[in-house]
């Protein structure tokens, strides 16, 4: 396998050239982001108060189409208060899928709710609709209140958070049907997803609500910070009053009528998420670029490559290679991130995790072949 991984490295060091040491995702600033800081710096609104702030929310509903969008300090914070929206509580279940960022379940756990997992399609690396269905059809039945409960546990099955992984979107068309025919809430973790769609509709809007993420290494980013993005007037207008702590509106006085959370978007960040968000039809664009690159090169090598699926369009947010199994991933892993090309696996799967583990879960083969042949390789936004 020596002369297959160092052809690999050749490809990403070809496609990142003159650098010592090739990042998986480094952020890139070519626009206004400094201009908008130092305004924001200038303007003193620096904390969840700012004109960047509302731009931010604005901006937001125009990429995705949703007709409303609240500023959340990250994504993990926004897919709690999404939940919170969707009305889980204590002891209710959450569907969701093993293979994902340990941040969705942790949103899960924050209101003591337990996840339950459904496996992923292996070419969308998504939450399986024909999973999900067959689940359904054997777990949940309807009780006399009309909610849906999992026959096994007891419990009432509230809400369902498929993730589109990496930017690549899944079959969330199919998912909102089987979840409205069991009245379960959709809740999108869109938290990579950024500029990438299905069937036309960006991704996190066929849910109730939807949530993204602005971390550091997500492709458009303002170091910290997240999105609630809905259709529904009155769960965005109560997101917004539970991200500011719950304060009635008052010229001076402090009154909060539930217990809130400090979870607003501060105005210095929104100023660079807003600069970055100018770019992200050239970033998707690049990234897409460096994506058929890949496809190129590695389809010459007769390596298998992540790819879109037919109706989808993905961000590209991480590109990905299949090794044939786990010892020849552990084997590339070693050596390319010995070899100045950083690369990852794919997330430890949740149900391996001791939290999580000893749930009912559905069979999770696809995430269990995928977690152990899926390598991510470089995929920044590559600058002139």
């Amino acid at each position: 396998m020596q002369k297959v991984f160092e052809d690999i490295l050749s490809v990403i060091k070809d496609a990142f050239p003159a650098q010592a040491l090739i990042p998986l995702h480094a952020p890139v600033f070519p626009g206004n982001e400094r201009k908008y800081v130092l305004d924001a710096i200038d303007s003193t609104y620096v904390s969840s108060v700012g004109a960047y702030v509302n731009k931010f929310e604005r901006m937001m509903c125009d990429i995705t189409g949703a007709s409303h969008a609240v500023a959340i300090v990250n994504g993990t914070n926004a897919l709690h208060l999404a939940l919170i929206l969707a009305g889980v509580v204590r002891e209710d279940e959450v569907l969701s899928q093993s293979l994902t960022f340990i941040a969705t379940c942790n949103a899960i756990s924050y209101l003591s709710a337990t996840p339950v997992f459904i496996d992923v399609d292996k070419d969308t690396i998504g939450l399986s609709a024909d999973s999900l269905r067959q689940f359904l059809d054997k777990n949940a039945r309807i009780g006399q209140d009309g909610f849906c409960y999992n026959k096994r546990s007891g419990k009432r099955i509230k809400a369902c958070v498929p993730m589109h992984t990496f930017g690549f979107p899944c079959r969330i068309d199919e998912i909102a049907q089987i979840c409205a025919q069991w009245n379960i809430m959709l809740v999108e973790d869109a938290a990579e997803s950024l500029g990438s769609s299905y069937k036309g509709k960006h991704t996190g809007t066929f849910g109730t609500l939807g949530t993204f993420s602005f971390n550091g290494n997500k492709t458009v980013t303002c170091g910290g910070g997240g999105a609630i993005v809905t259709n529904d007037e009155n769960l965005a207008r109560r997101a917004k009053h539970l991200s500011t702590q719950a304060k009635v509106p008052h010229a001076w006085e402090f009154v909060h009528d539930e217990v809130g959370f400090n979870y607003r978007m501060p105005n210095l960040n929104a100023a660079l998420a807003c600069a970055q968000l100018e770019e992200l039809n050239s970033f998707v664009s690049n990234k897409r670029d460096l994506a058929q690159l890949y496809h190129r090169k590695f389809k010459s090598l007769k390596l298998s490559i992540l790819e879109e699926i037919t109706g989808s369009k993905s961000n590209y947010w991480l590109n990905g290679i299949f090794f044939e199994n786990r010892h020849q991933r552990d084997e590339f892993l070693t050596y390319s991130n010995e070899n100045g090309v950083m690369t990852r696996p794919v997330w430890e799967l949740m149900h391996r995790l001791k939290m999580f583990s000893g749930g009912h879960n559905a069979p999770l083969p696809n995430s269990e072949w995928i977690a152990d042949r899926l390598v991510n390789i470089p995929s920044s936004v590559r600058m002139e």
